[in-house]
């Protein structure tokens, strides 16, 4: 049975699709690429899963010599992706698939990472402890994440502003990520400030040893 909140969004995405790209060309340019630089210089291993691959934009930043798997809820944000991994001459196995339902194995991945997607899933919790899942014990689980400030004033601002901005744009800018890792039983090792306690750059680890959990 589909989820309605998934679908919902997934329809978002699909349709927000062929503009994707030139929509958010402004934000890359003003550091967004900066900070995907930043986050995949930081992973390390040679089997690595890509949570919401989107249209390809990490693609230029993939460390050499890895294995990546990537995976995305919308087929026509694949699409465009498929299509970029062709013109850019990247290897890499794009998959149809939602992070809240991972049709991997426990204990995959090496490490598993994501720029400004736990934004958009519906139920972030089920897709973090499904991220755990799959990531072997002692791998890596880096995000890029925008997140609720902790400033009361812009945190209210924000809080307003959010159902608007899920409708338009299909990302919530009022996520608690840093928290959402803790509760899913991820270790965090550090915790970044890139952008006025906005942005954030999250590492974490899969300590436990106990596959699936």
């Amino acid at each position: 049975m589909k989820d309605k909140a998934t679908e919902i969004a997934r329809k978002r995405y699909d349709r927000r699709a062929f503009f994707y790209d030139i929509t958010e060309g402004l934000a890359e340019s003003l550091g967004f690429g900066k900070w995907r630089k930043t986050l995949w210089g930081k992973v390390t291993g040679g089997n690595i899963l890509e949570v919401g691959v989107g249209t390809g934009k990490n693609f230029p930043y993939y460390p050499p010599d890895t294995e990546i798997t990537a995976i995305d809820f919308s087929e026509k944000m694949l699409s465009r992706a498929r299509h970029k991994a062709g013109k850019q001459d990247v290897k890499v196995r794009l998959l149809p698939m939602d992070v809240q339902r991972l049709d991997f194995e426990d204990n995959t991945f090496d490490a598993v990472v994501a720029s400004f997607v736990f934004c958009s899933v519906p139920d972030p919790l089920k897709g973090l402890a499904e991220v755990k899942r799959v990531c072997k014990p002692g791998g890596k689980v880096i995000l890029l994440e925008h997140v609720l400030s902790a400033n009361r004033i812009i945190a209210r601002l924000m809080n307003l502003a959010n159902p608007i901005v899920v409708r338009m744009m299909g990302a919530n800018i009022n996520r608690r990520t840093v928290d959402n890792v803790t509760a899913s039983g991820l270790d965090i090792e550090q915790v970044s400030d890139l952008a006025g306690g906005i942005v954030k750059l999250i590492e974490a680890r899969k300590t436990n040893a106990h596959p699936g959990s």
